[in-house]
């Protein structure tokens, strides 16, 4: 064995001591930086919620289904005397007949002791233009997208494919109606007529809710939904909307026309805040997904009566 010289063997240590301080440097700097990201993520994703009075935000993105938690938040902020007020923030497509049933009565007994106001930021169409019309004012960009105020359902025919690969369908039912209509059979006669009926239903009650909320004749709001959307500009000359703005304006409305105080902060009511770690995913990929009309997590899969744009349903 090569015996070291005292200068090399010092040069050796330090070299050592030099490689292992720097390991430990490189693993605090590394875990200093995770925990300012975590920090700083999490002071995004749950804003303080002032001790006192503050105004709730509730955000509606993605394809609008029911949901129980949702229903809990708002009879939550309906006995909390601390909200004085809520922003209603819209980017959806629209979604299940239910789903925007269920928003716009709850955002109505909401309405009914709190100040509210929805905010259009790109689409707010269908079951989405729903839910906005169930508060107090409306808000839309100019390039906003409004309206699609209708309903559907949708039938896939794949009789002839499966006549090509050799696939016969057969059922027993207790009714002619019964799972009609089979995905092997077109979309007619009696099975038509029973789903023409589904639909008028719904969309009767969603015409006359748009001509109730929004001060117009019966007439005047049905010609406004025979499915077309709009911009935020043309909305406003429909008076669909109220005026034009975000957030900014919502707020400024609230204070000038409702009394809020303009110290007061807003904080995010809905969604909730994900347990554990899940919230980081759901930061990154949320606003992707809202921008695309998807729900903030999971497969979109909407079958039967829908109020929605131009989002097909995967089956």
């Amino acid at each position: 064995m090569t015996q070291l010289s005292s200068s090399e063997a010092h040069e050796a240590l330090a070299a050592d001591t030099y490689r292992r301080s720097r390991g430990r440097w490189r693993l605090i700097a590394l875990a200093v930086a995770v925990i300012a990201v975590l920090a700083v993520t999490a002071r995004l994703a749950w804003p303080d919620q002032a001790a006192d009075e503050a105004i709730a935000r509730i955000t509606i993105d993605g394809t609008i289904t029911t949901n129980a938690d949702r229903q809990k938040m708002f009879e939550d902020l309906i006995e909390d005397d601390s909200v004085k007020a809520v922003i209603v923030a819209i980017n959806s497509p629209g979604g299940t007949t239910a789903g925007g049933e269920e928003l716009y009565e709850s955002l109505r007994r909401l309405a009914a002791v709190k100040p509210t106001v929805s905010v259009i930021n790109e689409l707010g169409a269908s079951a989405a233009y729903m839910t906005a019309i169930a508060t107090d004012r409306i808000f839309a960009r100019r390039l906003s997208i409004v309206g699609s105020i209708g309903v559907l359902y949708q039938h896939v025919n794949a009789g002839k494919l499966l006549d090509t690969i050799g696939i016969d369908l057969d059922k027993v039912a207790s009714g002619p109606l019964k799972a009609e209509p089979d995905f092997d059979e077109p979309l007619a006669g009696a099975p038509r007529q029973s789903l023409s009926e589904l639909v008028e239903d719904s969309f009767v009650w969603f015409v006359d809710i748009v001509a109730e909320r929004r001060g117009l004749a019966r007439p005047a709001a049905l010609a406004l939904a025979d499915g077309r959307i709009v911009t935020g500009r043309v909305a406003l000359e429909n008076n669909l909307i109220d005026e034009l703005g975000g957030e900014f304006e919502a707020l400024k409305w609230l204070q000038s026309e409702k009394g809020i105080d303009p110290d007061l902060k807003a904080f995010d009511a809905w969604p909730l805040p994900e347990e554990g770690f899940n919230w980081l995913g759901a930061i990154l990929g949320g606003s992707a997904r809202a921008a695309l009309g998807l729900p903030s997590e999971g497969p979109v899969v909407l079958d039967g009566l829908v109020s929605l744009w131009q989002f097909e349903p995967t089956r």
